[in-house]
């Protein structure tokens, strides 16, 4: 039973990940239409990176706070 469980789960990540490459290749496409659209296109990639860049923060800050909470070692050598 475990031997299939990579099997899966890497078919399962890459139909995932194609059906957004897809749909990603298709909405670019399709605002690559909308020449009136480009400042809003801007915009909307700058919000979309801001949001990233935040929860990557946020992610790191919560990861350091756990590892203290459970007593590892971050100190650098």
């Amino acid at each position: 039973m475990m031997d299939w469980i990579p099997i899966v789960l890497v078919t399962f990540k890459v139909l995932v990940l194609g059906t957004g490459m897809f749909f990603a290749v298709k909405w670019h496409y399709d605002q690559g239409k909308k020449e009136k659209e480009k400042r809003a296109v801007l915009r909307a990639g700058g919000k979309v990176a801001a949001v990233f860049v935040l929860s990557l923060l946020g992610l790191v800050l919560v990861t350091f706070v756990l590892a203290k909470m459970l007593g590892l070692d971050l100190t650098f050598p």
